[in-house]
Order: C-alpha cells, then structure tokens, then sequence
C-alpha cells in the first residue's frame, strides 16, 4: 500500500511539474494580440494582462475636470482611466523592471478611444490636457516622440475618437501620446510615422471576404499590398472588426492577416485570438534595442539602430 501511494505521489508530481510546464509556456507575451474593449466593462485591463495580450483599445467618455471615465451612463467617481487602467498598468511595468512580462520586446499598446455625446471643442480640449498630463507622471515607461525621433517604451499610448488630436500633438515637441492613422495615411507629409506610427483598420473598411470560401485574389493582393506600403513607411498596421462567424472563418482570415505580414490583431473575443495565436504566432519581432528599465539612466545619449528600424519597433 505504501508503495502504490508513494508511486500515485510521483505520477501526481509528475503531471503537476507538466501542467506548471505548459502554463509558462503559455504565458508568452502576444505582442499581435490586441484586446478591444466592451463599452460596458468597467474594468477592462486585468483580464487582458492576464492573457498576455500587447495592447488594449478601451472607449473613455470625458467627464467632469477633464477626467476620462469608463463604462455607460453618467461619469461616476472612481470609474477613471486614471484609477482603471493607467495607474494599474505602470505599476505593474515599475514591478517589473519597466516590462509588462519577462518577453515583452516591443511596447504594449494602450489605444484610448474618446467617445461620448460631448462635441464641444473646450470640453475636449481640456480631456486630451488632462490625458497628457497623466501619461507625463509615468514619462520614464512611455515611448515618446522628442524632437523627431521615437524612442520606445514599455507601453505606447494612441489617441482617437471624436476628437482630433494631431494638430495639438504635432505642436509638442515631446509627446508621450501618438495619434491614430489609417492606410489614406500612407506617405502623408501632414501625418508623418513619428505622428501617426500605426495604421488602424476595421476588416470590412476595404475587404469583403468572411473567410468562408476561399479569398478572391485581388482582396488578397490588396492587403499584402497596403501592409507593405505601411511597412516601408515606417508604420505598423492593425487591423480589427474581424466578421463574426465560425470558428474556422475567423481563423483564416486571421491566417491571411498573419501571411500578409499585419503586426496587430484586434479583436473583442480575447480567448478566440489568445487560442489562435498560440498556436499560429502573427508576428515575429527582433528586438534591437532593449526596452528601458527603471535602472535607465539617460544622462548621455546611448547608441541607437537606424533611425527606418527604430521607428517600427517603437511603436
């Protein structure tokens, strides 16, 4: 008896050591994948660090100060950005040592999305200043753009929405927030990649194909195209509003996203896309310039990778 047990005990060790096996090997750091917010959740952020995913686009309505606040109805206090998703994120990036994992290579992507009824250009105005001023007390972990040149960090944070914010951010000459482009954005001296550095698409903007049958060649020539011309442009492209469908119609046109060489998938079904890119990685990224840690001291300027590598793997 004796022996079974201890026998039982060592197979048990046994498939305990593989299970921990397979959770780290799942916890990789999905720097294509891209969580897309519900209007409704007011708490969008640990679900999406858990899973591992490289960015987040979360709708933030302006309220009163000039806070941005999450979830339906009326703004309520303690329902901030701030206190939601920022504070959270950098907190977790200064824990540990200015990454969001131990594999992060390129920055996470924080999209915050302005929406709301509000229109008055004041009311936004004053939301943006207030957005820059938060992101400004976390500048060490931020990539930003100073005099022209994108130097990383460990999360990047795009603005869009309702207000148009590129006028406002090409007036800084350091900014720690980027604007939003899509593929008309492309050679564009007015929305340069240090402005506009990801191109931002739904699917169903210029494609038609549901993944059901197999894609017409234009529709594919098309894609590989654009994502290429964003490329050479010095931009990267995500693209989001995948058609619902099956499970197999989802996963090829994800196939075709990841053979055309997009960079980003968005997507609000997080489990389908962490299942997918687990097994079919979207992009492989070289890191050549290590993100910066809390250690970072920038007292000299320190050697950088050309300026056209650089750009891509800031953003």
């Amino acid at each position: 008896m004796i022996a079974g047990g201890l026998t039982g005990l060592v197979g048990l060790a046994g498939l305990t050591a593989a299970g921990l096996t397979v959770l780290r090997r799942r916890g990789t750091y999905l720097a294509a994948g891209h969580a897309l917010a519900r209007p409704d959740d007011l708490d969008p952020l640990p679900s999406v660090l858990r899973r591992g995913l490289g960015g987040l686009t979360v709708p933030a309505t302006p309220g009163p100060r000039g806070e941005l606040f999450l979830g339906p109805g009326a703004p309520q206090p303690g329902r901030t950005l701030r206190r939601l998703v920022l504070t959270p994120l950098f907190a977790k990036a200064r824990g540990n040592n200015g990454r969001l994992a131990r594999d992060q290579q390129v920055p996470f992507r924080l999209v915050v999305e302005i929406t709301g009824a509000v229109r008055d250009a004041e009311t936004l105005l004053r939301a943006y200043r207030v957005l820059d001023q938060q992101l400004r007390d976390h500048a060490a972990l931020l990539s930003h753009c100073d005099g022209g040149e994108l130097v990383p960090g460990a999360v990047t944070v795009s603005v869009t929405g309702i207000v148009d914010v590129r006028e406002l951010l090409a007036a800084q000459d350091l900014r720690y927030a980027f604007a939003e482009g899509t593929f008309d954005d492309l050679g564009s001296r007015a929305a340069p990649a240090t402005l506009v550095p990801m191109i931002s698409e739904a699917w169903n903007r210029r494609f038609g194909w549901d993944g059901l049958e197999p894609i017409p060649a234009e529709e594919r020539h098309l894609l590989h195209a654009m994502v290429r011309s964003a490329h050479d442009d010095g931009r990267t492209v995500r693209i989001s509003g995948l058609p619902t469908g099956s499970r197999q119609a989802r996963a090829a046109i994800r196939a075709e996203l990841g053979a055309a060489g997009v960079d980003v998938i968005a997507d609000q079904d997080q489990r389908g896309l962490v299942r997918y890119l687990r097994k079919h990685p979207v992009s492989r990224w070289v890191e050549r310039e290590p993100l910066p840690t809390r250690a970072v001291r920038r007292g000299s300027p320190r050697p950088h990778a050309p300026r056209t590598e650089r750009r891509r793997e800031a953003v």
